[in-house]
This record gives structure tokens, sequence and C-alpha cells, in this order.
């Protein structure tokens, strides 16, 4: 099966540590994609704010 885990903040290396935790737990064979996105929010008061995501996209054992 594919699956889909999704690691979101506003600090670019709260995800990236996430993300590398959790591929630390994958054999290499089971990673199928990485992804990197970022996007600046502004606020009604005009401040500017990151948001990033990391989705790493990854094969399952079937009985799982």
């Amino acid at each position: 099966m594919i699956q889909v885990k999704e690691f979101v903040d506003a600090d670019n290396s709260y995800a990236e540590n996430k993300a590398n935790e959790f591929l630390a737990g994958l054999r290499e064979e089971q990673v199928v994609n990485i992804c990197y996105g970022s996007v600046v929010k502004s606020s009604r008061d005009g401040a500017e704010h990151q948001r990033s995501s990391i989705l790493v996209v990854y094969k399952t054992n079937e009985g799982q």
C-alpha cells in the first residue's frame, strides 16, 4: 500500500528534523518520493509567516 506522511511547521528545521526521524525508520526501497513546499502567508497586521511542509510518499507492508 502507498501512503503519504505530511510534516508541517512554520520553522523549516522542525519539519526537516521530524521527516528525517521518520525516514530513518524506513528501508530505502520503501521510499517512493519526497516533496517540499513553502508558502508565505500575510496576517491582517501585515506580518508574514512562512509555512513549510514535507511530504513523504512511501510503501507499507500489505499486512499493516
